[in-house]
């Protein structure tokens, strides 16, 4: 049975930068979304570590409390097996509760120069608290991810080696991100029309509906292959469970908007439609060698790209979006748009940079 990328198996535990790279992309959301939206920047009123002292808020929403727990809780327990290769694994998790800790004061300090943010000490707190509990799971269970660990072993066996396959998965990962978007076309990214001022198409049903699935399409396609092309065997399973749990993001993002609504919003004829073309497709790319997926991925990147940023505006949506109560999910939902219009421009360098030379395995 054939294989991509060289050599077996045998003997290679050593640790992929994986968790590095994952580490590192989640602290950046993280800096993001306790920035955002990075408007109303102001000279501070009070010293810059004034809020240390403060009394406790008198207002505090368990929602709160627990949303500044869980966001820096990944954090550490990204960060211990990240660190573990270059320090034992307690050292590890002590330094990821200092890194995290650190990123916090950071974050809190910068908000005095933000009038739509206030420092708290409670929110340090709680962040902290989350890297804690973090470090601490990645004392217990962190391993896995290198060392020979289970979803190491599990890396090795089923993805292409490598730093650049690493990448991709990080790359994947974001774009299931973006589906977290209720504002976007299904599989849409690279949406750069209220940055750009760019004109789009006058509405019309017809229209729309060819976007929507000419864009549905174009999405499956491309992030199918960029999938195809970390696997070391041709599986069509995986890359169906890949879109398959994109559109279980994507019902779960549309539960959030819909309300009572159906949950299935993103379902309608000109999806379904591409849907099916792009699954189509797929099937048949799959077979093609590395470089041969790598090309068609960029260009049905690059077309549903176009093509998101010339979509008409579809009233239906943004009626919907003009009563959604964004509430505690705003800074969420800009980290979420921000993702999805920069995917492509990361995605396109990744798949034209060379690589080296690969062979297709057998469908499993």
């Amino acid at each position: 049975m054939g294989s991509r990328g060289s050599g077996g198996l045998a003997g290679r535990t050593s640790a992929s930068p994986l968790a590095g790279y994952v580490a590192a992309a989640y602290a950046l959301l993280v800096i993001y979304g306790s920035l955002h939206p990075f408007a109303g920047w102001r000279e501070p009123a009070a010293p810059l570590f004034a809020f240390l002292e403060a009394p406790w808020p008198r207002y505090v929403t368990g929602f709160d409390l627990a949303a500044n727990t869980l966001a820096y809780l990944p954090l550490g327990l990204l960060l211990v097996p990240a660190i573990h290769p270059r320090l034992r694994l307690g050292a590890a998790a002590l330094v990821a509760v200092l890194a995290g800790a650190a990123l916090s004061l950071c974050m809190e300090t910068v908000q005095n120069f933000l009038s739509s943010r206030v420092p708290s000490n409670l929110d340090f707190a709680c962040n902290t608290l989350g890297a804690m509990a973090g470090a601490f799971a990645g004392f217990k269970w962190g391993r896995g991810l290198v060392d020979g660990g289970r979803l190491h072993r599990l890396r090795v066996q089923r993805i292409v080696e490598g730093k650049a396959a690493d990448f991709g998965l990080v790359l994947l990962g974001f774009w299931l991100l973006a589906q977290l978007n209720p504002e976007i076309l299904l599989f849409g990214t690279g949406d750069l029309r209220g940055l750009l001022g760019l004109d789009t198409l006058p509405y019309s049903a017809s229209r729309h509906m060819l976007v929507e699935a000419t864009v549905a399409a174009c999405g499956t396609l491309a992030a199918g292959l960029l999938a195809a092309t970390l696997l070391r065997r041709r599986s069509h399973w995986a890359l169906a469970a890949v879109l398959l749990a994109a559109l279980a993001i994507k019902t779960f993002a549309g539960a959030l908007l819909a309300g009572d609504s159906p949950v299935a919003q993103w379902l309608t004829p000109g999806n379904a439609l591409g849907l099916a073309g792009g699954f189509i497709a797929l099937a048949v790319a799959a077979y093609l060698p590395p470089l041969g997926q790598r090309v068609v991925a960029a260009s049905a990147l690059l077309f549903a790209t176009a093509m998101v940023n010339l979509a008409p505006e579809n009233p239906y949506l943004a009626a919907t979006l003009a009563v959604w109560q964004q509430g505690h999910f705003l800074n969420f939902n800009g980290l979420t748009r921000l993702v999805s219009s920069l995917w492509p421009f990361a995605a396109l360098p990744y798949l034209m940079l060379p690589r080296g030379r690969q062979t297709q395995g057998e469908a499993t």
